[in-house]
Order: structure tokens, then sequence, then C-alpha cells
């Protein structure tokens, strides 16, 4: 079964292998020396390879997830050649990230029968959280959508004035209130902005303090409420932004924020600085949650819509 036909335009294919060069070169490397003097695949491989998923932040549930597929298509085939186990772990990875419905699409798009679609972003602060509401911007703006931006998270006012900056920058109008004004109430207003201005997307940034869950379940459920007056089935989306580069760190943020609302979807950035990109793959399949985009670098154009076959292939290269 051959997944790997290409479905990203070269320019886009070649900023993704770039940004998960660090991953991909730690990971081939302990991959070759673990197959080294090999035939075939082996217990010890079968080993060997477990231990390099695992410090590839793949997470430990995953791992065993994959080694056991391996181990089926082993005994099945009575005999695997070490060749053959990069096109093996490909595959089964892209296969386990289908289980989610993660990364089938190629471009930013909405669907058509949701206007104004409304995504709230939730995640801590330093993740990346407000520039990946920017980037989004930006490129649902380059795709011809009318966006508007909420700055929702009223507890910083650096994050008003951050999320205001890529307003500008992107040039798409923000609806903004003093620090310490109801998050709610700024979540309402730009809805109602947004339908008077016949928006096609709303995008929403909240607070991203985790020191008390049940406070953060109570504000998101406030939010979420309160949206629902002008939009009766907002937010279609919430966006959990994890940042990739802190490996087993990001899986407790995920469990801590999908125990504290609704996620539907993730973004997980700043892969291009870290060697553990497999952290896309574990977080995905532990939570069942669709990862929707990815950050491989710092530039406007580097958030991409995560596509798996794309993914797998530049991790492998």
């Amino acid at each position: 079964m051959n997944f790997f036909k290409k479905i990203f335009s070269s320019e886009k294919k070649e900023t993704l292998d770039k940004g998960l060069e660090k991953t991909k070169t730690s990971f081939l490397s302990k991959l070759s020396k673990a197959v080294a003097g090999k035939s075939k695949v082996d217990d010890e491989v079968l080993d060997n390879l477990e231990e390099i998923l695992v410090s590839s932040d793949v997470g430990v549930n995953t791992t065993l997830k994959i080694i056991e597929r391996i181990e089926e298509r082993v005994s099945k085939d009575k005999y695997l050649g070490t060749e053959e186990l990069n096109q093996i772990l490909r595959e089964e990875i892209a296969g386990l990230l289908s289980e989610t419905n993660s990364g089938e699409a190629s471009e930013f798009e909405i669907p058509a029968n949701k206007k104004p679609y409304v995504i709230m972003v939730v995640g801590v602060n330093g993740v990346g959280k407000t520039t990946t509401i920017g980037k989004l911007a930006y490129q649902f703006k380059k795709a011809g959508l009318n966006v508007v931006l909420g700055a929702a998270d009223t507890f910083r006012a650096a994050a008003i004035d951050q999320l205001q900056v890529w307003a500008d920058r992107v040039g798409v109008p923000i609806v903004r209130q003093q620090m310490g004004s109801d998050p709610a109430s700024v979540a309402f207003d730009t809805l109602q902005s947004a339908v008077s201005q016949n928006a096609d997307v709303v995008i929403i940034d909240t607070a991203g303090r985790l020191h008390n869950k049940v406070n953060l379940m109570n504000e998101l459920t406030k939010v979420k409420r309160v949206m629902q007056k002008v939009v009766d089935d907002a937010p279609h989306d919430v966006l959990l932004v994890l940042d990739g580069s802190t490996g087993q760190n990001a899986f407790e943020q995920a469990k801590q924020f999908t125990a504290a609302t609704e996620v539907t979807c993730l973004a997980v950035t700043k892969l291009d600085g870290t060697a553990k990109g497999g952290v896309v793959i574990g977080i995905s399949d532990q939570f069942q949650i669709p990862v929707k985009y990815i950050g491989v670098g710092e530039g406007i154009e580097d958030l991409q819509v995560f596509n798996k076959y794309e993914f797998v292939d530049s991790f492998f290269k």
C-alpha cells in the first residue's frame, strides 16, 4: 500500500523537510545504528526500535502500538529484511494517524456551510498561541476569507497588545477591551462584530492559565455559552496549541486541557527547533484528537496544514 503521493507544492514540502530536519536526523541515525549488521527484523531490532521511538517522544503507549503492528507483519511475512523497515514504519505511522482523521487536508479551508466559522484557541502562555493565531489569520486571509480576531485573553496586557500587532501586520480587524475585562464579553462583542461584517472566520484567543483547572473550565464554558447567544453552534473548533519542543510536557498540557474543555483539534508549534517531532504522532494517537496545523519555522508562511503523508515522508526522507 503506497499512501505517499505528492500533495504539497515543492516549496511547502521543502519548508516541512527543513522544519523536521533535527527530528529526522536524530531518528534516522539511531535507526541505522539499530539495524547495522542485521539482515532481518528480529527481537533485538524491535527492542532497539522501541527505544528509538520512545526517545523521539512518540510516547510509550503509541510506541508499543507501532511495535505490535510491526511484530504482526513480521510473523505474517515470516521474513522481513531491515531495508524494508523504513517503509513499514512509514506505513504503520501513517495508518495510526489515519485513525484520528489527522492530516487529510492540504489547504487552509473551512466548511462552506458555517458562517462565521468560529475557532476558539486555547493553550498555556509561551507555546506560540498568539503567533499561531496571527499566522492562521494570514493564511485564511490569503485564501480569500474575511477574518476577525478576538482578544479574549484579558489577563495579560501583553497578550492583547501582541494580538493587535498581528492584526495590524495581517490587516484584519480585532475586537479588544481593557486588560481585566470579562473574556466572555470580548468573545460576545467579537462575534457580533463578525456577523455584522459578514466575516467568514472568527479566531478567539483565550487565557493560558492552568494553575487552577476548575477556574479554567468555568471560564471556557462561560465563553462558549456567551458566544452561542450570537452563533448558536459556536465554537466550531477548539484548537489547542502545544509547543512540540517540550516533548513530554506537551503530553501533560494536552492531558490538562482535554480535561478542562472539549478540544477538537491541535496545532503543534516549534517543530523546527527540536528533535522531538515524534510528539505529533504520540499526542494525536493518545488523545484521539486530530492534528490540524504544525509550526515548522518562524516565518509567517511557516504554519502549515498538517498532512500525515507529507509529514511521514519528511520524517523518513
